[in-house]
């Protein structure tokens, strides 16, 4: 046993690290996420009723040509667990973690998008600076580090502030982020692969898409770690 696993075995035994989704302690070489939760999380899958549903979300929108989502949410579950994690314990590694695990699995899959670049949707600078951090540069991060795609957090910008979405109808959300973001100037890829944490009726990212496609962009795939259940 080298010195470095001589150290982290007594680190361990002093602050045992805990799986982000079951709060079981890790073992050996297992960081952030446990094996068996790794193996266990409710995948989307290509086929069956969730990712049925997803090819509905975006259907006014023919640019869009494919919708995916790695994991299934839903309330009080492990899913829940680790994206609160991400997003509101600072926890940055789960986001990695997430979008190298949905890119290798998509991979594998031959599901993987043929696009120019991978695009993170933006947080408002007010937002960002109140979490520390955007969620969906870490899942682009991840994602394209799996997949050899490279990723900008940088191109899309969102120039308005807006309530949260939580609560708000299909309606609601469509109306609230109307014109809240912006394209750096210059920036024009013809494909594009759009990623964020969970999808639930889609107006944020149709929202990115329509931004987009004022550029030029011509191919959109949304890619999401979760689909909500409703």
């Amino acid at each position: 046993m080298n010195l470095k696993q001589l150290l982290r075995d007594f680190a361990d035994l002093l602050f045992p690290r805990c799986c982000e989704s079951c709060d079981q302690i890790l073992q050996g070489n297992e960081a952030t996420i446990c094996t068996l939760c790794r193996i266990t999380l409710p995948r989307i899958g290509s086929a069956g009723l969730n990712s049925e549903s997803l090819q509905f979300k975006f259907v006014n929108l023919t640019e869009v040509h494919a919708t995916h989502s790695f994991l299934l949410f839903t309330k009080r579950s492990k899913v829940q667990k680790l994206l609160h994690a991400l997003k509101y314990k600072g926890n940055k590694d789960v986001g990695i973690l997430l979008g190298q695990m949905f890119g290798q699995e998509l991979k594998a899959s031959g599901h993987l998008p043929e696009a120019e670049i991978i695009l993170s949707i933006p947080l408002h600078p007010k937002k960002r600076k109140q979490r520390g951090y955007n969620q969906s540069d870490l899942l682009a991060e991840g994602f394209s580090s799996a997949t050899n795609i490279p990723w900008s957090g940088a191109m899309l910008e969102r120039v308005k502030y807006t309530a949260t979405q939580t609560g708000k109808s299909k309606l609601e959300r469509r109306e609230n982020v109307q014109g809240v973001f912006a394209v750096k100037q210059g920036f024009c890829p013809q494909s594009a692969i759009l990623i964020d944490d969970v999808l639930t009726t889609g107006a944020t990212l149709e929202e990115c898409a329509r931004t987009l496609l004022t550029t030029g962009c011509k191919r959109f795939y949304i890619l999401t770690i979760a689909l909500a259940q409703h």
